[in-house]
């Protein structure tokens, strides 16, 4: 029986007149990677240090390990948590940074020592323990970060968009490295991010947020493949899903689009029904669109390519669509800006939202 070891019911966090978190209700289970993600002043992080205790909350239930913590102060909660600074303190060594928790918990030298090497080991830091914090890279001084919240033996880790002061290739790396530490530690994990690839290859359940709210949680593959709404749609993935204004057609198996400039209007197959006259956003994403030389599908001007070397991003002009939609391919492009093509997406590819409440249909 899989037990929850945090559970999160409608939390709400205000400063003065201001509501922050509105309503949150989360459940994390024992062992299980959660990530946090969504753009700036969501209350992605307002949220982990209410978790923590370092901010208090202002009204619904928090509990750790089945226990109401939410008058219960940071140090009795059992958590440890990383921040995005490292917060090693500069005048010690690596081994003092990492046993620090533990002596003042005065635990026996021994069990301090057995400890530091067996966390030192698995991090790759054991040659590292007599240096100082300024002597290290900004890769090596996040693992010590992490590996001073290991020996604590915590109930949960807490992670507070750890990797965001690291260069690109060092992100990818200590990312699978994190990864790899959950999956042989099996502890339970929040991890906040507004990054949403690190929230996707890292987590089992990601939870999206937006001004203070929940807007959907799940399985990575879930939010990408059911977004709930338009803002999940575009936040999950990358590149960004394009999204085109649209009416739904007579027959309420097609969408509609165009032609109010004079140009002529296009047609998609939906292959489904919906309610005949509505008006949608359809959402395409750019890695599910296919580039026809020959004008069949949806008719268009490529506008411009930018290429990677294994990607090809191509902006194309639509006929009767105002902004370019964006295509992701594979291998060699071969085509140029100026050329007429036109472009094809599977039904089961294709995201319909309602234009007024956004939400998914």
């Amino acid at each position: 029986m899989v037990v929850d070891r945090i559970q999160i019911e409608r939390l709400s966090k205000s400063y003065g007149a201001v509501q922050v978190l509105k309503d949150i209700d989360i459940s994390v289970p024992e062992g299980c990677f959660v990530a946090l993600v969504g753009p700036s002043g969501c209350g992605k992080s307002t949220l982990l240090r209410t978790i923590a205790g370092l901010e208090p909350i202002t009204g619904g239930t928090l509990r750790i390990d089945g226990q109401v913590v939410n008058d219960v102060p940071p140090r009795k909660r059992d958590v440890a948590m990383v921040f995005q600074s490292y917060a090693l303190y500069p005048h010690m060594n690596i081994e003092k940074n990492m046993s620090y928790s533990l002596r003042l918990r005065r635990a026996a030298p021994k069990v301090i020592r057995e400890s530091i090497d067996g966390v030192a080991r698995t991090l790759g830091l054991d040659h590292l323990l007599e240096r100082m914090p300024r002597q290290l890279s900004g890769g090596q001084r996040q693992r010590v970060a992490m590996g001073r919240a290991i020996v604590r033996n915590p109930k949960v880790f807490l992670f507070d968009e750890p990797l965001s002061n690291l260069d690109a290739a060092l992100r990818v790396h200590m990312r699978t490295e994190i990864r790899k530490l959950h999956q042989r530690l099996a502890a339970t994990s929040v991890y906040v991010t507004h990054d949403q690839i690190e929230a996707m290859t890292m987590a089992d359940h990601v939870v999206v947020m937006r001004a203070g709210e929940v807007e959907q949680q799940g399985a990575p593959l879930t939010l990408y493949h059911r977004p709930a709404n338009r803002f999940v749609a575009g936040f999950i993935g990358s590149p960004s899903m394009n999204f085109i204004e649209a009416v739904i057609g007579p027959d309420g198996r097609s969408a509609r689009f165009g032609g109010m400039q004079g140009g002529a209007a296009q047609t998609l197959d939906l292959g489904r029904t919906l309610p005949a006259g509505s008006e949608v956003w359809i959402g395409l994403r750019p890695e599910h669109l296919q580039l026809h030389r020959e004008a069949r599908g949806l008719r268009g001007v490529i506008d411009t390519v930018e290429t990677t070397g294994s990607m090809n991003f191509i902006a194309v002009k639509l006929d009767a669509v105002a902004a370019p939609v964006m295509i992701a391919q594979a291998g060699v492009c071969g085509i140029g800006s100026g050329e007429a093509i036109g472009l094809g997406i599977a039904s089961e590819h294709i995201h319909v939202f309602d234009r007024k409440t956004e939400r998914a249909l």
